[in-house]
């Protein structure tokens, strides 16, 4: 079998137990996605890389830490971070000075979380702020997709600054549906002209940057039935070939309410990431399941084995190398260190 490592998956607690380094070691495992859960203070943070590390160094160790509401880690010296709406409001009076706040917020947010060990943050969100998403809100930089592109690229070029990878979210559009695909289905009946022409220009304007996309658990009935993450047209026709996309793609949580009802039925774990890889995902995560003893995540990892020893799904080594491209070049600087650095002082004085 093809070397293809596509499932990214939590740990239950501050360390890592038996269980947890068994589906750490288990071969279709990417990666890992940490929570504030997972957080005591720096120190235990650092403890918890780098034992995931010592099993296996590569592993791409994730989290979701944009700045506002969704920063997983907010104490013991790390930074809190602005929503990303400050720094479109900031854009408003001054579009130049925005702009370097977003690389200086980007530089921070990624060099604090690589001194405790952290690969990548699945940042920046791309989606327009509509108004009326409340699971968007104020995680959205702006309406203008213009302004959107050029914060988040500048957000970007303060990320790659400190080694850091990144992952444009969600795919097409999320902020245009008010439903949040945490719970149910969000249905979004845009024609696509609408949709290319406005919600994805910033997937458009930034395909040669962006290291990672995440598409929407959203449905675009006007385009597929199915949800984003689940669609060939979508992932492949539309991100891949029409707008020239090269990087990873990620789906979005398979535990959502919005990811694993396709078709009118519930699909389990197993089959909902094949039919995620199937449509053009790269990696697949389930989060949130090894809370009650991480049953779920056994079936997935056992599950998709089957299925690839059976031929029900084909792994993917063009996959794999877009998986290892995620993961850090550059060694990061020690916490200690980097409250020594002047790059990193200017940043914090830049920050809105």
């Amino acid at each position: 079998m093809s070397e293809h490592r596509p499932v990214v998956l939590d740990i239950a607690g501050t360390r890592l137990e038996a269980a947890d380094r068994r589906r750490l070691m288990h071969p279709l495992t990417g990666g890992v996605i940490l929570f504030a859960r997972n957080w005591v203070d720096r120190r235990q943070l650092v403890e918890l890389t780098a034992g995931i590390k010592q099993l296996r160094d590569d592993l791409l160790i994730c989290v979701d830490h944009e700045g506002g509401r969704v920063q997983r880690f907010r104490t013991d010296g790390f930074t809190s971070l602005p929503p990303m709406r400050k720094l479109g409001e900031l854009w408003m009076q001054d579009p130049m000075l925005a702009t370097d706040a977003a690389c200086a917020v980007g530089l921070v947010l990624a060099a604090e979380l690589r001194a405790c060990g952290v690969d990548l943050s699945f940042a920046p969100v791309l989606d327009l702020d509509h108004g009326g998403s409340s699971v968007i809100g104020d995680r959205a930089f702006h309406r203008d997709p213009r302004v959107t592109t050029l914060l988040a690229r500048s957000l970007v070029h303060g990320l790659l600054r400190a080694g850091m990878s990144h992952c444009g979210k969600h795919f097409p559009g999320h902020g245009f549906v008010k439903a949040d695909s945490h719970h149910e289905v969000p249905v979004d009946r845009r024609p696509a002209k609408t949709i290319l022409g406005d919600d994805a220009r910033p997937y458009e304007w930034m395909s040669s940057c962006l290291s990672a996309v995440m598409p929407a658990h959203v449905v675009y009935p006007r385009v597929d039935a199915r949800p984003a993450g689940f669609s060939a047209r979508w992932l492949q026709e539309v991100l891949r070939s029409r707008l020239g996309f090269t990087g990873a793609v990620f789906s979005d949580d398979l535990s959502m309410a919005g990811a694993r009802l396709l078709e009118g039925r519930e699909l389990s774990y197993t089959e909902a990431a094949q039919q995620a890889l199937q449509a053009g995902c790269d990696l697949v995560l389930l989060c949130n399941q090894s809370v009650d003893g991480g049953a779920a995540v056994d079936d997935l990892l056992d599950g998709l084995q089957a299925a690839a020893d059976k031929g029900q799904w084909q792994p993917d080594a063009a996959s794999e190398a877009r998986r290892q491209r995620l993961l850090p070049t550059l060694p990061p600087l020690a916490w200690d260190e980097l409250m020594r650095d002047p790059v990193y002082h200017q940043a914090l004085t830049r920050l809105p």
